[in-house]
Parts: structure tokens; sequence; C-alpha cells
């Protein structure tokens, strides 16, 4: 039996770090769940944010994929914390074996997590080819948790160790291909549950117009439901004369280096006269902010927007 003092100082430590890390994690993972819940828009410095949220993989079962980060977090917060709450010394037999089932869940939990985030960096960089910030920190902080769930205590059977970790890893993996297996072409199997049903009036037509001439701009995402909103105000006809730029790199006609060099940071974000407005604009608040003199009987105004 080591003596307390001869402890190593991240045997002692591992456990509230994990939580710490773990609690830090749960708290980003919770925000971006209630921004994809409200579909708002996320806090982020570049717009890649909003076009991992809009992605077809930022969805599971019909539910946020942050959702289940947000459980995987708490879970190891639980984990990490449930023996140090007992500090009774009458508990101490209590408390090893807590310790030591718990100390394997933190290590599986911490592979898992840690597999699932590499898959995650690899989409984010191969697929859907955008920078998030919260994804990365993810991804880091994953990382971080299984190094420490190792780390962070004495291990009697290694070998024994290493084999659940190499069957989870192989489980979450396949789980993950299985469930994002149909995705093989997300603006195909999208696109189509967002064909603009309105139809132009004078008044759209000529907004539209005016909008083109004044070489105002549209930055928005297949995926994004404002975005099409936007477009259901103007109408199909109106909608189609618009300079719009998709940002969305599995959009049709994608121009990503135009939206980052933009510093677009939300969808949809119009660009008029050098300015930048984000969020859905009423027909009338785009004639103000373009000068628009022409004819205002918008048809399409009270339908959406706000």
């Amino acid at each position: 039996m080591r003596r307390r003092g001869s402890t190593p100082w991240i045997y002692r430590w591992s456990r509230p770090l994990i939580a710490g890390i773990a609690t830090i994690g749960a708290v980003g993972t919770g925000y971006l769940t209630v921004v994809k819940l409200t579909e708002g828009t996320a806090a982020c410095p570049t717009g890649g944010c909003d076009v991992v949220l809009s992605s077809p993989y930022a969805t599971v079962f019909g539910l946020p994929l942050t959702l289940f980060g947000f459980l995987g977090y708490l879970s190891m917060i639980i984990f990490a914390i449930a023996p140090l709450c007992l500090t009774s010394p009458k508990k101490k037999k209590l408390r090893a074996s807590i310790e030591q089932w718990t100390g394997l869940l933190l290590f599986l939990g911490g592979t898992a997590m840690a597999v699932f985030s590499s898959y995650l960096m690899y989409l984010l960089a191969f697929v859907i080819k955008a920078v998030c910030i919260y994804c990365i920190a993810s991804a880091v902080f994953s990382v971080c948790l299984f190094i420490l769930s190792i780390i962070g205590r004495d291990w009697e059977d290694i070998g024994q160790l290493l084999f659940s970790g190499v069957i989870v890893a192989v489980v979450v993996l396949v789980g993950t291909l299985g469930v994002y297996a149909n995705i093989n072409n997300p603006r195909v199997e999208t696109t189509d549950g967002y064909a603009i049903s309105t139809t132009s009036g004078a008044a759209e037509l000529g907004l539209a117009q005016h909008l083109k001439q004044i070489d105002a701009k549209m930055y928005g995402a297949f995926t994004c439901p404002h975005c099409q909103n936007q477009k259901q105000l103007f109408g199909k006809d109106a909608a189609a004369q618009l300079n719009y730029i998709e940002c969305h790199p599995q959009g049709e006609n994608s121009q990503t280096d135009l939206c980052m060099k933009a510093n677009i940071q939300g969808f949809p974000t119009w660009e008029i006269k050098g300015k930048q407005y984000q969020g859905e604009k009423t027909l009338a608040e785009l004639a103000d902010l373009s000068g628009y003199q022409g004819d205002r009987h918008f048809k399409n105004s009270s339908e959406h927007g706000h």
C-alpha cells in the first residue's frame, strides 16, 4: 500500500481535473444544443459553426448530435465525482469499490468520446470543410479526458484494459459509420425539402432586381431554415434573381472561400452597401436598408420573416 504522501499527484487530482474539463464540455455542448433546437445562430468567430450545426451530420435519430455530447460529458462528471462524495471513514470499502468501477467507466467513456471526436474531426476537415471552434475544443477535451482516465490511477491489468479499450473503439467506430451510412450526398437528400413554394409579385421582383443592381449579396447555406424562409419571402422567381452566395461546402455552386473572406458568422447574412446585416429580414427592412423606392406592396411580407 502506498502512503498518501507518496501517491503521485495525478492520482489525487485526475478526478477533479476530469470533472472540470467535462463541465466545460457540458456547458459548450449544452449551449449548442439550445442553439440547434431554437434554430438560432451560434456565437462563433467564423461562419463554420453554423455550417456544421446546419449539416446533416449534426442530427442523429432526429435529435441534435450535441445533445448526445452533453450527456456524454455529464456522465463523465458523475463517474469522476461519485467516489469523492464518500468522505466518511466508515465507507472506505465502498469508496474503493466505486473508485474501481468508475475508473473503468471513465476509461471506456473517454475512449468512446475520443474515437467519436476523431471521426468528427475527419468530417470537419475533409467532408464539411468548415472551421468550428466548439467542435475542435470538444475534440481536445475528449482526448484530455481519455489521457487523464489512463494516467489518473494505478492499473493492475494493463492487458485487460487495452483489450476493453479496443473493443469499445471498434464498437463506436462501426456504430458511427452505420449511423452516417445514409448521408452520402447531403445536398441531394435535403435540398428537395426546401423548395420555394411561394410566388413572386411585382413588388418582390422589383426589390430583387434592385438588390441585384446595387450588388447586394445574401450569404447562406442550403441546410439553413432561416435562409429558406428568407427566399420564401421573395417567392420563386424573385429569389432566383438574388445575388445568393452558398456558404455550405456541399451546396450547389458553393463559394465557401468568399464566405470565409467576408467573415460571415451566421446565416443568412446580407451585405448591402458595404455593411453586413445578420438574420432574416422582412422585405420592407431590405427595402429600407437598400434604398429601394419602388412598389412596396409585398404579398409575402406577413407569411415569413421577423
